[in-house]
């Protein structure tokens, strides 16, 4: 019993190290949540984590491991998710400036979520490194932490479960917030412009060596 809490709890926080940090990913979903609706940035939130479904898929048969290996095909990757946090960013600017008159458009949300997480090459380089703990799940570390993890399934169904709980609960936190003081978010949503626009800039600069 207490090897399948470890494994569980293991994948929890090996989840959340990967959807809590600040990074363009959570930009998008709290500009969803705060000019749509927690609907709207949950559903962003699941589009992240199916492109994570889709890496964990790629890391097992070796995929990922063959585009780091490729440092032009990388590079190519890095480009076209600065031209897309861009797009966002202004999309997003937009959405920030008519704030109250968005309307609910969930399925976009998941798109533009999905991916972008795709096209992050900081997401699969986070497959690379924290991420083969799930393809050998004996001991983890996550926020600092060393977790031993006697159950390979369960420690999955927990990291899945860990980015499922912040894909409902950070934009849940967002819209209460926002509901209290209408101000709170529009300043969300102009700040999740901005960290696009930022995050955007500094791929295309590494795309081109700068």
């Amino acid at each position: 019993m207490f090897d399948v809490a470890v494994s569980v709890i293991a994948g929890l926080a090996l989840g959340l190290s990967l959807a809590a940090p600040p990074g363009p990913m959570n930009a998008v979903i709290a500009e969803e949540a705060v000019t749509r609706g927690w609907r709207a940035g949950f559903f962003a939130g699941l589009g992240a984590m199916a492109a994570d479904a889709c890496f964990f898929v790629l890391a097992l048969v070796g995929v990922v491991a063959l585009i780091h290996d490729a440092p032009a095909v990388e590079t190519v990757m890095v480009g076209i998710g600065g031209v897309l946090m861009l797009y966002y960013a202004y999309g997003a600017f937009q959405d920030a400036g008519s704030f109250s008159d968005a309307e609910p458009a969930e399925g976009r949300g998941f798109r533009k979520a999905f991916v972008l997480a795709l096209a992050n090459p900081y997401q699969m380089t986070w497959w690379l490194t924290a991420g083969v703990a799930l393809l050998n799940p004996t001991e983890i570390s996550a926020f600092g932490l060393q977790l031993a993890a006697g159950n390979g399934a369960l420690t999955i169904a927990g990291f899945f479960a860990g980015i499922f709980l912040w894909a409902a609960g950070f934009p849940a936190s967002l819209r209460a917030a926002g509901e209290r003081v209408d101000a709170f978010g529009k300043a969300v949503a102009y700040v999740s412009a901005g960290a696009l626009a930022v995050f955007g800039v500094l791929f295309l600069k590494t795309a081109a060596g700068l």
